[in-house]
């Protein structure tokens, strides 16, 4: 038998990743954030961070367009309040349901965003900051998409029938 051949045991962090992940697709609304709170104590703290965004990501894309996004959000903040780039990534949220609810955004906040939100703000639906991206996008490829996300726009607008009034 060859080196290769040889079955290798899983790595520990592999594991409890997985583990971590199971766990938080099947934690109740009431256990989540003590949940969330308990896979954040991992000793592999980045490995933690990642499992944690996953569900933070899964979930806030289910809720983003649903009132109980924000208790939620509040509750993910405080549950994730040492750990950066969890609360950045729920504020992100946060500003993206903002933006696809056509609620108050600020233009400072999407040009200071995280190339994850200006990239998915560059493929919505908001003419406001699709225009910010268009001209200030932090890369070229968010330009460019926010571009060609309004030419889209504007041709579906202009190929829409008109309604005349009787």
């Amino acid at each position: 038998m060859q080196h290769h051949d040889t079955p290798r045991e899983e790595p520990a962090e592999h594991l409890r990743f997985a583990a971590h992940l199971r766990a938080l697709e099947r934690v109740s609304d009431a256990d989540e954030a003590d949940l969330v709170g308990e896979v954040l104590a991992d000793p592999d703290r980045t490995m933690a961070q990642s499992a944690v965004l996953r569900h933070l990501d899964r979930r806030a894309a289910d809720l983003h367009h649903e009132p109980a996004y924000e208790p939620w959000a509040a509750s993910m903040t405080r549950a994730t309040l040492h750990h950066p780039f969890l609360t950045r990534r729920l504020r992100e949220w946060s500003l993206l349901r903002a933006l696809t609810l056509g609620q108050r955004w600020h233009q400072d906040a999407l040009l200071d965003s995280s190339d994850w939100l200006q990239h998915r703000a560059a493929t919505g639906s908001n003419t406001g900051a699709l225009e910010v991206l268009a001209d200030r996008g932090r890369t070229q490829r968010i330009r460019a998409t926010a571009r060609t996300t309004l030419e889209q726009q504007r041709r579906s607008r202009r190929a829409a029938p008109r309604r005349t009034v009787p």
